[in-house]
């Protein structure tokens, strides 16, 4: 709303200062720190307010060290992120960005799913909460919308010849001269590959001409896939305190940093990677969501005062998920959240070994002492402040790794 504001400031009264406003950098950082004040100075008043309600988290006993004492702890959390993350991006965002309607879209849908989970564990007393096969129609539902606008939305573009060294010039003045010409397209990024371009429709290039009329049926099916996926891992990812908060942050930042060089025209000519139209906007919304995990982790980080639950979690893995997809690096995923796709392993590897062994042998038997993965660490008597911070770590070394995909090829 103030981009439109100053705008109009800048363009119809011509009043001075007013156009730095145009610059993604400045809204990024205003909307960053907008963000990290609200998470943490009125995150202070939601945890009290859940606390009074007595919105508390139950406790399944694990036999964990230190668990009981988190029963009764305020949970529905995410309500700071998505706040915090929401009032920025309507501030300072082009709200009539495709991608940015995405992001909203996404961030209230998967609020709305993991909300209406934790209200029935706790105020219906159901453990199980939302049963799954409602939050796997929710997830769905999102990917055939996020999938859908992608495709078939004709301002979600990328320029055709971004990617080849020859396009870029010294100036952005000759770049500019270049006029490039804009399509469609379903192409996406394979990591540490030369010419490193992938079209989903050429998966379909077998049935003959006029295949890339067809290449939604590949298209959408994936983005379902992938928002699935990566919500699930971020809600098995948050069980101990700061964890899930902590490496979905970095994720972000890195994701911030694609972003950024994939919508501008110098920038993504020069590193010779794809450019897409209008994407750079989706900075703004970054730097909001990261300073309203970072503000969140006042909070949340051990002892923990308040759970993001999944009214958090869940939020997070659709918006990573939605992020990588429109900046045509979802592929790149299971680096980038790596975290993510151990957590996940970790506990399928865990039920399919279990049920082998007991079909076999007649007894189960376990891979890990306790999945998802950090809890065996947890049953191998490390502190919780200790595996959340080597986590943190590792999610750090694959940010980087990922980055360097860039120019590693």
């Amino acid at each position: 709303m103030l981009y439109y504001l100053f705008e109009y400031l800048n363009k119809t009264l011509n009043i001075s200062g007013t156009g730095v406003f145009q610059y993604i950098t400045f809204r990024s950082a205003l909307a960053f720190m907008l963000s990290l004040l609200l998470s943490t100075i009125y995150g202070k008043r939601v945890v009290s307010f859940l606390r009074k309600q007595q919105i508390g988290e139950t406790v399944r006993e694990l036999g964990l060290a230190g668990q009981n004492e988190k029963a009764g702890t305020p949970t529905m959390g995410g309500l700071i992120i998505i706040f915090a993350t929401i009032i920025p991006v309507i501030l300072f965002a082009k709200l009539h960005n495709i991608y940015i309607v995405l992001l909203i879209v996404t961030t209230l849908w998967m609020g709305t799913i993991g909300f209406i989970d934790d209200y029935i564990k706790i105020f219906k007393k159901d453990k199980q909460g939302l049963k799954g096969i409602f939050k796997v129609f929710g997830q769905v539902g999102l990917g055939l919308i996020v999938g859908s606008v992608l495709y078939f939305n004709p301002t979600v573009t990328i320029q055709t010849d971004a990617g080849k060294s020859d396009v870029f010039k010294a100036t952005t003045e000759n770049v500019i001269k270049q006029a490039p010409v804009y399509e469609k397209s379903t192409a996406t990024t394979i990591p540490f590959f030369k010419n490193n371009e992938f079209d989903y429709a050429e998966v379909l290039a077998w049935t003959g001409e006029g295949y890339e009329n067809w290449a939604w049926l590949i298209f959408i099916p994936v983005v379902i896939f992938i928002i699935t996926a990566v919500s699930n891992g971020a809600n098995l990812t948050d069980g101990i305190d700061g964890l899930a908060a902590g490496t979905s942050a970095i994720s972000v930042l890195a994701l911030g940093i694609f972003t950024f060089v994939s919508g501008n025209i110098i920038f993504s000519n020069y590193l010779n990677i794809m450019y897409i139209p209008s994407s750079g906007e989706m900075t703004v919304f970054i730097a909001a969501f990261v300073g309203a995990l970072i503000g969140f982790l006042w909070y949340n980080s051990y002892p923990a005062t308040v759970f993001m639950g999944d009214t958090g979690s869940l939020t997070i893995g659709g918006v990573i998920a939605v992020l990588a997809i429109a900046v045509r690096k979802e592929l790149l995923i299971p680096l980038l959240c790596g975290i993510f796709l151990v957590e996940n392993f970790s506990v399928v590897l865990q039920v399919g070994y279990f049920k082998y062994t007991k079909k076999r042998f007649g007894e189960g038997r376990r891979i890990f002492l306790m999945a998802p993965l950090h809890h065996h660490y947890q049953k191998k008597g490390y502190h919780e402040s200790k595996i959340v911070t080597r986590f943190w770590i590792v999610a750090i070394m694959l940010a980087i790794l990922s980055i360097v995909t860039l120019k590693l090829r």
